[in-house]
């Protein structure tokens, strides 16, 4: 049986962070299965993991980075200055021990999920070992990101893509080497969403590119024609007291409930209670939570500045997607869902649907296709 490791930067909340253990759980039916993480931020894994995958540390240090640019941010220099120390460590674990763990690894496949991990398995890893770079992110047409990502995958066998936009645009610099593979649904559930609860549902990180505080904007023109229903935003981050600060500003009280961070079985949950799933993300490459919602036969709608939508939403068949960020046309939509039951019930029922294309075991072949083919 060959072994597989994927390297992550850490299993801590986060969009990477669910793939990276969706995959592992896939693959794990077929294959010897590690986890190599680089940071331990909390004592298990936050996304639950198949008891036949097995899990490395190689640092208990927690990064501070994002902390670090809100305090320079903020002026706050005596935080930032006392983060400093911290900092000087995970940059030793990230550029000395990692590299030290590469060179003794021994496996026949590694996948790497950051730029930066790309370079360390190029450089530091056995050539005899297949190297697969998976890449997440959108460039969003930022060359900087785009050449360095491009020259982190010039010594490794393949680069994975999760959208076909992303594929087709980085075949025009490493040709063959890329490879289409969306993410996948770690199961497709038994139960559905009757559609009949008044809760609108969004889950993400709390920050600006995610886009809650427009979400709320325009919740709050919703709620005032329509005052029963609530939005439910699941998640957490740095916006979490600006958000907070706007949802008092726009008077939404318990019209808007933050449920924080949350496990798995308490998102399925609300989804099992929700009706309507909105994405108002600035940038996304994927939009794993989407297909998750669809799953429980939830008509989704996002804005097509989340360009990993545009491939999973089918206008006007399993959701909307609203050119430009048209705020006026994303609450005619979420207000059409509303007030029509039976177009709510259509949608959610093709979303339902849409979903089975990304079952593990659909995504299961493109994998084992990739990873049994010859260097």
């Amino acid at each position: 049986m060959k072994k597989v490791t994927i390297l992550a930067l850490h299993l801590g909340y986060g969009g990477i962070e669910n793939a990276i253990t969706t995959l592992a759980n896939t693959l794990s039916s077929k294959y010897d299965v590690e986890i190599l993480s680089v940071y331990r931020l909390y004592n298990e894994p936050i996304y639950r993991l198949s008891e036949n995958v097995r899990v490395n540390y190689i640092s208990s240090i927690k990064p501070n980075k994002k902390e670090m640019i809100y305090y320079l941010k903020k002026k706050n220099f005596s935080m930032f200055f006392k983060g400093i120390g911290q900092s000087f460590k995970t940059g030793f674990v990230k550029y000395i021990k990692t590299p030290l763990v590469l060179r003794k690894i021994d496996t026949d496949v590694i996948i790497s999920t950051r730029t930066v991990h790309n370079f360390l398995i190029s450089k530091f890893v056995d050539k005899k070992i297949k190297k697969i770079a998976w890449e997440h992110n959108h460039h969003n047409n930022n060359k900087k990101y785009i050449n360095a990502l491009v020259k982190s995958c010039k010594n490794v066998d393949s680069l994975v893509l999760v959208s076909s936009e992303l594929a087709g645009f980085y075949k025009n610099y490493l040709g063959n080497k890329v490879c289409y593979i969306p993410n996948c649904l770690d199961k497709i559930p038994n139960k559905l969403s009757k559609l009949d609860s008044k809760n609108i549902v969004a889950v993400g990180r709390l920050s600006r590119e995610k886009g809650f505080d427009a979400l709320l904007k325009l919740f709050k023109k919703v709620s005032a024609k329509h005052p029963s229903w609530k939005l439910n935003i699941v998640g957490d981050g740095m916006e979490k007291n600006n958000l907070l600060d706007l949802a008092k500003e726009l008077k939404l009280g318990d019209k808007v409930i933050f449920h924080g961070y949350q496990n798995k079985d308490y998102i399925n949950n609300l989804f099992l209670e929700s009706s309507i799933y909105v994405m108002t993300s600035k940038t996304e490459s994927f939009g794993l939570v989407l297909i998750e919602a669809m799953s429980y036969g939830i008509p989704c709608l996002s804005y097509t500045s989340a360009q990993g939508a545009n491939e999973i939403i089918d206008d006007n068949e399993n959701g909307y997607l609203i050119k430009d960020r048209n705020e006026e046309e994303m609450i005619s939509k979420i207000e059409l869902l509303i007030e029509d039951e039976k177009l709510r019930n259509k949608l959610g029922k093709n979303a339902r649907l849409k979903s089975k294309n990304y079952s593990s075991e659909a995504i299961l072949q493109k994998w084992q296709k990739l990873i049994n083919k010859r260097k």
